[in-house]
């Protein structure tokens, strides 16, 4: 499930939009974040290379990764050195990941369908993933937040499947299976991001 939701993440970012008039500043960044995310990995003047790098740094500019990881740690016992170093090899992990599956793009189409306040949450953004060989659309939510005049994504919901809450119980599961561990779920982090390089 986590794979699926990661890739449909990347697809977030790389998918062809439907022309449509947004209503509020949140639809209108969601938008614009997929013409630019469409427009790097179009850009044939880039090298196969340079072109994942520059999304990579596209990706990494409008996501909160930290509070991300943070809220994918939960109350899990640690040290403040234990968690700056869990949220470094977050930030590796979660780039590598997104990094490795942006590139399953294959001509999906992301439209904005509107988008719901959820208080000091945020904005939900819903979009429909609408497949060209004839799948049902998928329905995607994004919940972004404007902090000191900066919108960033928190979390996205994948048929009401949280992305982060998904983080957040496999990291827990994998705490409990190790003790409550956080410098093994950091190392284990660590070797995760490896394998997709």
């Amino acid at each position: 499930m986590r794979s699926v939701l990661l890739s449909l993440f990347a697809l977030f970012l790389a998918a062809l939009p439907a022309a449509a008039q947004t209503a509020n500043p949140a639809e209108k960044f969601v938008s614009e974040q997929i013409h630019s995310g469409l427009a790097i990995l179009n850009d044939s003047n880039l090298s196969a290379s340079a072109r994942a790098d520059k999304f990579e740094s596209f990706l990494l500019g409008i996501t909160d990764l930290k509070r991300v990881a943070i809220y994918a740690l939960g109350d899990a016992a640690a040290t403040p050195a234990q968690r700056d170093a869990f949220v470094t090899a977050f930030n590796t992990y979660a780039t590598a990941v997104y990094r490795s599956y942006f590139q399953r793009y294959s001509g999906q189409s992301l439209a904005v369908t509107g988008s719901k306040d959820v208080g000091a949450a945020g904005t939900l953004v819903h979009t429909s993933l609408v497949d060209p060989n004839g799948g049902a659309p998928l329905t995607v939510d994004f919940r972004v937040r404007t902090d000191n005049g900066k919108t960033l994504v928190l979390d996205i919901m994948i048929a009401g499947i949280s992305l982060a809450q998904t983080q957040h119980d496999d990291f827990a599961a994998f705490l409990a299976r190790n003790k409550g561990d956080v410098a093994a779920l950091t190392a284990h982090l660590g070797e995760v991001a490896k394998g997709y390089r």
